[in-house]
């Protein structure tokens, strides 16, 4: 059987994650786009059904991915600034099984309107539709709901200066950890992973959940740089 949220976990992650005032907008001026036709997603690897653990919610770091892609047609949105300057973006919500990714579990096409509230958090629209394809078909039924569930996870965060950051002397995975904590109460420095390209520049922030929606301690798979690691960070201005 398909491993899925039950109606209860929801309910509580949409109360345990509110919005707070405050909230630092990583999407710059971003506008969303009108409608477009979703991407077909063509399946790349298993069906694997298991049960949930826990999840991870996996940001990028747009200036790093966005680094000699400006021209990029197929990347415009994100990368060319036309539509706004992005900070972080969501690259997914993932289900976790403490083995692997539960992953293709009922795959189906979601309508473009369940995407669409999602664009300023995640520009392409092909990842959006891929990361429900691959990932949240293992979690809900509806994509509506994992969208949904998405937005409000990335709602729920507060964000250190990354800019003022990427400028610290000797800054260091353990230092990322430690100022999105401080950003963030509840949240603790091995609930968070941190990675890095092979040059050792930001690439991804992993933050790591249990079945409630809360932060647990990434295992090693998620958890990424040690805290010693040297961190760069791309500000792409």
């Amino acid at each position: 059987m398909v491993a899925r949220i039950r109606s209860a976990s929801i309910a509580f992650a949409l109360a345990a994650v509110s919005i707070p005032a405050g909230l630092h907008a990583q999407a710059y001026q971003c506008a969303l786009p009108d409608v477009v036709r979703v991407p077909d997603v063509a399946r790349d690897g298993e069906v694997r059904r298991s049960p949930i653990t826990g999840y991870t919610f996996a940001l990028s770091w747009s200036p790093e991915f966005c680094r000699f892609r400006e021209g990029d047609r197929t990347r415009a949105r994100q990368c060319s600034g036309r539509s706004g300057r992005f900070g972080f973006t969501v690259h997914g919500l993932w289900p976790d099984s403490g083995r692997g990714w539960p992953q293709w579990c009922a795959p189906s096409e979601p309508p473009a309107a369940a995407l669409q509230p999602n664009r300023c958090i995640s520009p392409d629209m092909h990842l959006l539709a891929r990361q429900w394809a691959k990932h949240g078909s293992c979690m809900v039924r509806k994509p509506r709901t994992y969208y949904r569930v998405t937005r409000i996870l990335y709602a729920g965060l507060q964000w250190p200066d990354f800019v003022r950051l990427s400028r610290e002397d000797d800054l260091n995975a353990g230092m990322v950890r430690e100022r999105f904590a401080d950003a963030n109460p509840g949240w603790f420095e091995n609930a968070i992973g941190v990675h890095l390209n092979e040059r050792g520049w930001l690439q991804e922030l992993r933050l790591c959940y249990d079945t409630r929606f809360m932060p647990i301690a990434c295992d090693a798979r998620r958890i990424g740089a040690k805290d010693a690691a040297p961190v760069k960070i791309w500000r792409g201005l």
